[in-house]
């Protein structure tokens, strides 16, 4: 096991969001998204991923796939190694399959999660030595034990977390800080679901913060929530502010939109 494999890396791919944008799921109604903010917002995004030392790959645009932005739901990336994971909603069946060959550019180890299970990619956290995957409405028990059957030959152990019903995705309520340390919502953090980790938990008010990504030196953490920056700065985490107003409309955060890893 490296050190710090989850959070040094290199690389990131990211898609373009689709103008069909304002189709995409959402569990909640939180207005219809504008797809040229989120063009902005996106480009932005991509462009800090770059500032914090990323050699970022662009995909293009997937039109028949209002949700394809949010590109990390298809794909987990471990290492030298790229698993084709299987969205969980009937609408994102096709994403996996469309993003396999640009994988295949990049990795030496290209798997497909095999069975007949299914995994959205925003349900697994991974840190160090280990996977934590959520057991959610997109993710499934066959699907976990697909995943554990794939992620333990590249040297991870795999913890399955009976996600919240009201949470959509495991990660929705909590991201890597650390090798050691977790950022999350009290109720995520109350199942006792981080045992071994020290947990630092989101400010009542801003849960929707926990959605962060540490890369490299810099833990980027949603616009408008900040109690999260000043408790994250406070404890010595660099942290750098991304808006990702209307990705939250459609229930996606800063993880969603990106696969990150190190070649």
């Amino acid at each position: 096991m490296s050190a710090g494999r989850s959070f040094n890396f290199t690389h990131a791919i990211v898609r373009i969001p689709s103008r069909s944008v304002v189709k995409g799921l959402t569990s909640v109604d939180k207005g219809m998204p504008d797809a040229d903010r989120l063009l902005n917002e996106h480009l932005a995004y991509t462009n800090v991923l770059r500032a914090i030392g990323a050699r970022v790959t662009v995909l293009p645009r997937l039109e028949r796939f209002p949700d394809s932005v949010f590109v990390e739901d298809a794909a987990l990336c471990l290492g030298g190694s790229a698993i084709v994971l299987r969205p969980g909603a009937s609408s994102r069946y096709g994403e996996a399959g469309m993003i396999r060959p640009d994988l295949e550019k990049l990795f030496a180890t290209v798997i497909d999660l095999p069975g007949p299970g299914f995994v959205d990619g925003g349900d697994v956290l991974a840190s160090d030595s280990e996977l934590f995957v959520g057991l959610s409405a997109r993710t499934d028990a066959n699907g976990f034990e697909a995943l554990k059957a794939v992620a333990e030959p590249l040297g991870y152990a795999v913890r399955p977390v009976h996600t919240p019903a009201e949470i959509l995705h495991f990660k929705t309520d909590c991201g890597l800080l650390d090798s050691k340390t977790i950022f999350s919502t009290e109720a995520l953090a109350d199942t006792g679901c981080f045992s071994g980790y020290r947990v630092i938990t989101a400010p009542v008010g801003e849960e929707a913060a926990a959605n962060l990504v540490r890369f490299n030196n810099s833990v980027l953490v949603t616009a408008g929530y900040p109690q999260t920056v000043a408790k994250l700065e406070s404890k010595g985490y660099e942290v750098i502010v991304v808006a990702s107003y209307e990705a939250a409309k459609l229930d996606g955060g800063l993880s969603c939109m990106s696969l990150r890893f190190s070649l």
